[in-house]
């Protein structure tokens, strides 16, 4: 079966995919283009491509009613919203994704965040680099900051990447509250986790991290409201969904003095618009905001994650038995029902 990569991917997978087929990969993190969804399937056709693997293109009815050759689809992200999931069932391809493929990768940036806010590092190093660090001791009282051990983390959602975060917030001594309405207060993983309300975790955490999805019940959780109720010396972190917070508010509020400052990976658009309150905040006030341009996945380990992941679940497919992460599960039943006769199994 023949194989089109657009996502990145590892050496070690990309050799059994030869092994299964011909191979083309094309990256969109080195072609940087996305592929209009008609052109997509009209390549899918001339190259008999039966297994796609992307992770920014998106995957839409007209893809798959114009590839009657694709027969299984990945994606290299848990999110699902590029994807057509009814079409892709309804013309029987299988489509799988990577749930946690960036959770430990995410997790250490919200750590490298929190102790970059704290220690002021980022403010600190452009200090010392331009020349202005003069007087010797200047820097001991502009630069002074706090410890993260002893702090109150609270984890507004208590997901893969929640819980790596409390993991490695435990590893050096801070107490972790969560906030998540979908969890029982005995489900796994909370044995040294407090969950609570959400006006309790801002009332008491020193550090707020954001790990809640995009949806219509979390925009604007974080609005001005709740962020009156954080303590004044308080930081929120978000690498989860700019829609969780109101974006303007948080701006006043660090502005006011409301909030000792805040680090966001995620913007309402990438890149940041020119007259977006926290940029213009950030150059103002470098040692109290802090901006990433969402990079909270971009590791190798991420890479060779996710690579693995829709490795097993294509030789998996492959034998004839479901995928572990099957997104579209209705597509199996109707396999299992007959479909295989319109899409053989077996390797081409």
């Amino acid at each position: 079966m023949n194989s089109l990569v657009l996502a990145p991917f590892s050496d070690g997978g990309l050799a059994v995919l030869r092994d299964i087929g011909a191979v083309a990969y094309e990256p969109w993190t080195q072609t940087r283009r996305l592929f209009d969804p008609e052109e997509l399937g009209e390549r899918l056709v001339a190259e008999h491509v039966g297994a796609l693997i992307v992770e920014a293109d998106f995957l839409l009815e007209e893809l798959f009613e114009g590839a009657p050759p694709l027969r299984f689809a990945a994606v290299c992200r848990a999110s699902l919203n590029q994807v057509d999931l009814d079409a892709a069932t309804e013309h029987g391809v299988v489509v799988v994704h990577t749930p946690g493929r960036n959770a430990q990768a995410v997790a250490e940036l919200v750590l490298a965040l929190m102790l970059a806010l704290a220690r002021r590092v980022p403010a600190a190093g452009a200090y010392a680099a331009s020349g202005e660090w003069e007087d010797p001791t200047e820097a001991y009282t502009r630069f002074h900051g706090r410890e993260l051990t002893g702090a109150t983390l609270g984890l507004v959602g208590y997901g893969a990447i929640g819980r790596r975060v409390a993991t490695l917030a435990h590893g050096i001594g801070m107490r972790v509250l969560a906030y998540d309405p979908y969890l029982a207060p005995n489900a796994p993983g909370l044995r040294s986790v407090a969950l609570v309300d959400l006006e309790t975790l801002l009332r008491e955490a020193d550090f707020v991290s954001i790990h809640a999805p995009d949806s219509a019940s979390t925009a604007g959780l974080i609005d001005a409201a709740a962020l009156r109720l954080m303590r004044p010396g308080a930081y929120l972190v978000n690498v989860s969904s700019p829609s969780v917070v109101d974006i303007a508010a948080l701006a006043a509020a660090i502005e006011g003095g409301a909030l000792a400052g805040a680090a966001l990976d995620v913007h309402e658009a990438h890149p940041i618009p020119p007259n977006a309150p926290m940029l213009a905040l950030a150059r103002r006030m470098p040692e109290r905001v802090l901006l990433t341009p969402h990079v909270g996945g971009a590791t190798a380990e991420t890479v060779e994650r996710h690579s693995a992941m829709v490795i097993e679940d294509l030789r998996r497919f492959l034998a004839g038995r479901r995928p572990k992460r099957l997104a579209n599960p209705g597509v199996w039943s109707r396999r299992q029902r007959g479909i295989e006769a319109r899409f053989p199994l077996s390797r081409e």
